[in-house]
């Protein structure tokens, strides 16, 4: 057997390390190679081997086993003493649809957005009770508080959540209702009759809203682009501190902005 097929054997007992802890077993190969990759976020951009392992919930040996084919095939690197992603996930990740498709299709109306308001602009999907955050523009503005690209918003508290949301079938709000809605802040609505109560009047009114529920002080609001089919796959908002975000300035903008990425993203699938 090959050195890269002991690293990624998946036979009974692969994982067996003793002294481990009783965290369930991982036995397949991509189940743990999923486990390391799933250990770095936005806030853990590098991480040592112990943090890994903590991280990934793996034993060491095969924490240490797996990262090393990991950075052998590109999928890591580790300049120094830390682990982090490597440029082999940033090449195949362009292929994504969302990224190739979504991303390229609206990046013009964002930059527009952005250069008519100066505040921060964010391209997300929904993903499962959360949004992907695919895209952002912040400038000369930064808002460190904000999830990067590739992070994740809760969908209950954000524009970007709510305006697609309110276009979504109502299992998938009740989906986001059920599996909690914590309180980011004192203003965060928290109850699934609130939260439907405000998605009501998002079609309405054109744009959804968040004032200051993910954090003091900020405010987003946000549109919602539509597929093909007038299915709900995006959306565009604009953050920055509440007393720049004015709904009735910056709402009709992120209308407009939404409704022509929709005609451009529907032209180029």
């Amino acid at each position: 057997m090959s050195p890269s097929s002991r690293d990624w054997d998946s036979g009974p007992g692969a994982d067996a390390e003793p002294g481990s802890d009783d965290r369930p077993p991982r036995s397949g190969a991509l189940e743990r190679a999923d486990a390391i990759l799933g250990a770095f976020d936005g806030k853990h951009r590098e991480l040592s081997l112990t943090a890994l392992v903590r991280r990934s919930g793996l034993p060491r040996s095969t924490t240490h086993r797996t990262a090393e084919t990991l950075m052998r095939l590109g999928w890591l690197d580790k300049p120094g003493s830390n682990y982090r992603i490597g440029n082999r996930l940033f090449q195949i990740s362009g292929l994504a649809p969302v990224r190739h498709q979504l991303r390229e299709t609206v990046l013009p109306f964002l930059q527009d957005l952005y250069a008519a308001t100066r505040l921060t602009v964010q391209l997300g999907v929904l993903d499962g009770t959360q949004v992907l955050v695919v895209e952002q523009i912040s400038g000369h503005r930064p808002m460190p508080m904000l999830s990067q690209v590739g992070g994740f918003v809760p969908a209950h508290c954000s524009a970007l959540g709510r305006a697609m949301l309110a276009y979504s079938a109502p299992e998938v709000i009740d989906a986001v209702a059920e599996a909690g809605m914590e309180a980011r802040t004192a203003r965060t609505i928290t109850t699934a009759t609130g939260l439907k109560r405000e998605l009501a009047v998002i079609p309405h009114r054109g744009w959804a809203l968040d004032h200051e529920e993910g954090k003091v002080g900020v405010s987003c609001i946000a549109g919602p682009i539509f597929g093909p089919e007038g299915e709900v796959a995006a959306a565009l908002s604009i953050t920055g501190p509440t007393s720049l975000v004015r709904a009735e300035r910056v709402g009709p903008a992120v209308r407009l902005a939404a409704a022509a990425a929709t005609r451009a993203y529907y032209t180029r699938r």
